[in-house]
């Protein structure tokens, strides 16, 4: 389908466009050339990567920055507003978000934070875009940004796990419901592996050796996405795809197999997850 919609033209609108992965999908989907709508915060940030999707569009290609804070309906509103009016949207990319401390029994302010940007965000978007895009009945994506971390939900922090947890079911249900629906349009889970960017760099000024640039990781999800696949786990310098599909494998099976939750970090399961990982055998 995202072959089909680049084919059609029209435009492609990404949140959190301002750096990381979100900068790098919106300029190649500049440079296959749909025009661009980058959505963040406002800031120089957002400038300065508006003049970089200029610099890879066609030279008659709309480029829009729209300021948008994705925890606001009706910015994320206004911004689909503004998006139509400019033309036909066929690709929506949900990847505003943010990182912040949680424990199970403290910081709710920022449990609240995380679901309100990383989740409802994403709902947000969705929901202000789909209806329009399900009445253009042309071609279009959905990219909706989830984590690994949403996925096998390791301890640390389960604020942001359940954030991004909440992304992936909505994405499935988004799925199934515009398959259902017979739209021509398709969904796709974008997980990025261990990415160096800024939110990474934060905590490490350097790029770790196990780290994908933010580049590979966009390039490897568009090969996967224009091969249809609507689960894109992207692997990294550490964790290849059979490594991925072995923790989600094992992830699940704490519910099949009645083990404690998050066994693979459980001091009585260690020696079994290491000999799976390895073997491929539960």
């Amino acid at each position: 389908m995202f072959q089909k919609a680049v084919a059609e033209g029209g435009l492609a609108v990404v949140t959190g466009a301002a750096s990381g992965v979100g900068l790098v999908a919106a300029t190649r989907f500049a440079e296959a050339g749909l025009g661009v709508v980058l959505a963040d915060l406002p800031g120089e940030a957002l400038e300065t990567a508006t003049e970089t999707i200029r610099a890879a569009a066609n030279a008659e290609a709309t480029v829009l920055a729209i300021p948008t804070d994705v925890s606001d309906m009706d910015q994320v509103a206004a911004l689909a507003d503004r998006a139509f009016a400019a033309g036909p949207v066929a690709v929506l990319m949900n990847n505003a978000g943010i990182s912040l401390p949680t424990k199970a029994w403290s910081e709710m302010d920022n449990w609240a934070r995380l679901m309100d940007i990383n989740f409802f965000g994403v709902l947000r978007g969705v929901q202000a875009f789909t209806p329009r895009m399900i009445e253009a009945n042309r071609p279009a994506v959905i990219i909706n940004t989830g984590s690994k971390q949403g996925i096998t939900t390791p301890p640390g922090n389960p604020g942001y796990n359940a954030s991004k947890t909440a992304v992936k079911v909505l994405s499935e249900q988004l799925a199934h419901e515009l398959r259902e629906a017979g739209a021509p349009m398709s969904v796709h889970l974008f997980v990025p592996g261990f990415t160096y960017t800024g939110m990474i760099q934060k905590f490490i000024p350097e790029k770790p050796a196990s780290a994908w640039t933010s580049e590979q990781t966009v390039d490897y999800f568009i090969e996967r996405m224009s091969a249809g696949d609507f689960y894109v786990l992207c692997p990294d310098n550490d964790v290849d795809s059979t490594r991925d599909k072995r923790r989600a494998e094992w992830a699940i099976g704490d519910i099949i197999k009645n083990r404690p939750p998050l066994s693979r970090w459980h001091p009585d399961y260690k020696d079994a997850f290491a000999d799976f990982e390895k073997s491929g055998k539960n």
